[in-house]
């Protein structure tokens, strides 16, 4: 079964730049790239740039790339660039030809370096970088020339070709671009384009002791794949001059150009890749993929679908205003795509024994497993002696418009009898923990006559059922923006409750199905076979998407 394909896209400022772009024959057709670092696992922000730079390739039937920023080696490794591929193919994209990296430009960088410094737009620094920062300035003053900086030609080039050699320690020496320390944009104060680091690098290995830096291999990049629209977001608006200036004092004739969106920033969770790391490492979730997390991997394990996603994205826009997006608007874009999706069954996640004490043997009844959905097809529903109900359906004192079960009380088993509770058996603590009932053997499939049963519970036959392990996920933190504030560590705001392990029942037509297939238990919410620990024919083990209604949002008022 298929996730509901996409509606129409909805316009944006980038967009209108595009269609301008080709209806003035500037492009022919339109190049974007997805640029991630493999130093983690993509988050939800990730998702909605890749479904913003593929989404724009497949409408405008252009091309996309996927391009690795790995110019970072000591944090890089080749599971996480794995991960991203993993990801992007799941969310239902395909980059256009190989994969890129970087590295695959990294001869090409090192001879524009060469050829900026022939110009005398670039010059090896020897400051200390505690002494780069002082010689920076501020916001409100400018900052002041290296003492290294009229370097003549020759020296520059020599001591480039020594740093790259290896002639030097760690942080000795740095290239920077020769532009203007008094700036008013900081970004554009002879910022360094090239750093010795001594790390062995997961595609290049110790060929390079020296690194570009990723405003200068960035844009240089885009241009040696032909990039027509460098989208990024709204945090390197600034960094946009220092994109041009490499460009327009290279001899590349390829000119990108780079625009801005605002990031997105969903409530009840964090998309700092240095804090889900610190999360993962710390053992405060059970690794990237834990349903809890906003990676896409743990999204993914939830239950979350593709096209949910993609909605998701759809809804929340491209603009360039702040993007604090309700967690509540995720949920529903989930919630409508399973609606359309999941097969309905019937599982118990907190049990209460029911005895029916005028019935004995067994019978089935068909079921459809979706309502608007007859291609679905049909289960057989086993009704039994021994039942178990949500013991959340009881109540001995039940409170004003009660419609469920209560001692002398009538209801409406799904798909079966109309039900009569007649005692209840409690513990030697008071607790209930059995109800004897009977049936009404008369109202199977019909309404019982000369009285009116409002209710209707769900059950479980105990001899047809399945045990299962039902994890219960909500929120990972309990405040809308748990990093706001930087004086307290947002661990602090961990949800002690963002996961409820329970021992439950669902119906045994469940038994086969493989990891990753999705259902709605009925009355309870969305749930989606574990990819990890869930066994096909054995183990069962099921995690709770998104419940039926946005119930946090009352819970919280």
């Amino acid at each position: 079964m298929s996730s509901t394909p996409l509606v129409s896209p909805v316009s944006n400022f980038i967009r209108t730049v595009i269609d301008g772009d080709l209806a003035a024959g500037r492009h022919s057709s339109i190049v974007t790239r997805f640029p991630p670092e493999p130093n983690g696992y993509l988050h939800v922000g990730h998702a909605k740039s890749i479904c913003l730079n593929f989404g724009l390739a497949e409408d405008y039937h252009g091309k996309c790339n996927l391009r690795f920023d790995d110019t970072n080696p000591e944090k890089e490794s080749c599971e996480y660039a794995l991960s991203i591929q993993e990801d992007v193919r799941w969310l239902g994209f395909q980059w256009d030809g190989a994969v890129h990296w970087a590295s695959d430009y990294f001869d090409d960088l090192y001879h524009y370096a060469v050829e900026l410094i022939g110009k005398g737009l670039a010059y090896v620094d020897d400051l200390t970088p505690e002494e780069m920062r002082e010689y920076r300035g501020t916001l409100k003053e400018a900052g002041k020339n290296s003492p290294y900086r009229d370097r003549t030609v020759a020296d520059n080039l020599d001591l480039f070709a020594r740093m790259k050699a290896g002639e030097f320690a760690d942080g000795a020496k740095v290239l920077r671009a020769k532009i203007d320390m008094a700036s008013p944009n900081i970004n554009m104060r002879d910022p360094a384009i090239y750093r010795i680091r001594r790390a062995h690098h997961i595609r290049t290995g110790d060929k390079w002791c020296i690194y570009p830096m990723y405003d200068y291999t960035h844009c240089i990049s885009d241009a040696l794949e032909g990039i027509t629209h460098s989208i990024c977001t709204l945090e390197f608006e600034d960094h946009r001059p220092l994109y041009d200036w490499v460009l327009d004092n290279l001899s590349i004739a390829c000119h990108p150009r780079q625009y801005e969106f605002s990031r997105l920033e969903l409530q009840y969770t964090i998309t700092s890749k240095r804090k889900l790391l610190q999360l993962v490492n710390g053992k405060l979730v059970s690794g990237w993929d834990d349903p809890r997390m906003p990676t896409i991997s743990g999204m993914r394990r939830r239950g979350y679908t593709p096209a949910g996603i993609r909605e998701f994205s759809r809804r929340v826009g491209v603009s360039k205003s702040s993007n604090n997006v309700d967690m509540a608007i995720m949920e529903g874009a989930i919630r409508e795509d399973l609606e359309a999706i999941a097969p309905r069954v019937v599982a118990v996640i907190n049990p209460l024994k029911v005895t029916i004490t005028n019935f004995e043997g067994a019978l089935t009844r068909e079921a459809d497993f979706h309502p608007n959905h007859p291609e679905f097809g049909r289960r057989m529903v086993a009704f039994g002696s021994e039942l178990v109900i949500e013991a959340d359906d009881f109540s001995e004192v039940p409170p004003a418009g009660w419609k469920r079960l209560t001692l002398g009380g009538e209801i409406r088993l799904r798909h079966s009898y109309v039900m009569r509770c007649d005692e209840a058996i409690k513990d030697a603590e008071g607790r209930v923990v059995e109800l004897r009932c009977s049936i009404d053997h008369a109202t199977l499939g019909k309404n019982p006559e000369g009285r009116k049963v409002k209710g209707v519970i769900h059950f479980l036959s105990v001899q047809h059922a399945l045990p299962a392990e039902i994890r219960l996920y909500d929120r990972l933190f309990t405040v809308a923006s748990p990093d706001a504030d930087k004086e307290v560590d947002f661990c602090n705001y961990l949800n002690p409750a963002s996961l409820n392990v329970v021992q439950g029942w669902v119906e045994a037509v469940v038994q086969d199905a493989a990891p990753e297939t999705r259902y709605q238990f009925e009355r309870l919410g969305y749930f989606c076979t574990d990819r990890r620990d869930h066994q096909q024919g054995g183990r069962l083990v099921f995690n709770r998407t998104v419940t039926l209604k946005d119930s946090w949002t009352k819970e919280q008022n």
